[in-house]
């Protein structure tokens, strides 16, 4: 009996695993908007899971920070205000500049050939939310290039609060251009091996996202994640 209660408790946490990938999945691809309320019913139909998993996948969720219980309301997807999105930006400029940095250092030729196709299918893509994914492609190359586990591991905790940010910030005119061309100077100072300009170029483009960020919150754009 113990044995099966046990294979039953294993099952569920397997299930649990399941359930919070795909519900991650859903939020990344805008299926699961911020505000959008969260019930487990609806949950267990969505995802073919049994109640106890799809629990256990919101409580993961909630530990992320990326869902809150309201009164009335039970768990739902969470909404980031005014500071949360301005302190989400400046921990973005430190750790992404750091990483920078530390990549114009120990980056190999060919890490940095691989960011320089990415700038380049990134520059010529037009559909802002294939941008948005060729954009987080392209940093989290740059953050592999810096070598750092730490800070690989501190960025996994931010990059899945952007999640819930809001309206790709590709969605402005001419913002798929201006963050191309952001990128080809993060990419020159990388080539020159110069960490210095490598950071002040990557907090820039980090900047340059924050006031787009602002920007889309103040027009009250429909939500779409990223950047």
């Amino acid at each position: 009996m113990s044995n099966t209660r046990q294979d039953n408790r294993q099952a569920d946490h397997r299930q649990g695993d399941q359930a919070y990938r795909q519900l991650i999945d859903a939020i990344a691809r805008g299926e699961l908007l911020p505000g959008t309320r969260l019930r487990e019913t609806d949950l267990s139909e969505r995802l073919g899971l049994s109640r106890t998993p799809v629990r256990e996948a919101l409580r993961a969720l909630e530990a992320d920070g990326l869902v809150s219980h309201q009164p009335r309301l039970g768990a739902v997807v969470r909404e980031l205000d005014h500071a949360e999105v301005m302190e989400l930006y400046e921990m973005r400029a430190v750790m992404e500049g750091t990483a920078a940095r530390l990549a114009a250092r120990i980056a190999s030729d060919v890490e940095l050939q691989a960011l320089m196709a990415l700038n380049a299918e990134f520059a010529a893509c037009t559909d802002p939310v294939e941008a948005a994914a060729l954009n987080r492609r392209f940093h989290q190359a740059l953050l592999g290039a810096a070598r750092n586990r730490f800070l690989a591991r501190a960025m996994e905790g931010l990059e899945k609060t952007m999640l819930i940010l809001g309206p790709t910030t590709m969605m402005l005119a001419s913002r798929i251009r201006t963050a191309s061309e952001e990128h080809t100077t993060l990419l020159a100072a990388l080539e020159r091996r110069d960490g210095v300009a490598a950071e002040a170029a990557m907090r820039a483009h980090i900047e340059a996202a924050q006031l787009g960020r602002l920007h889309l919150r103040s027009a009250g754009s429909p939500p779409r994640s990223e950047d």
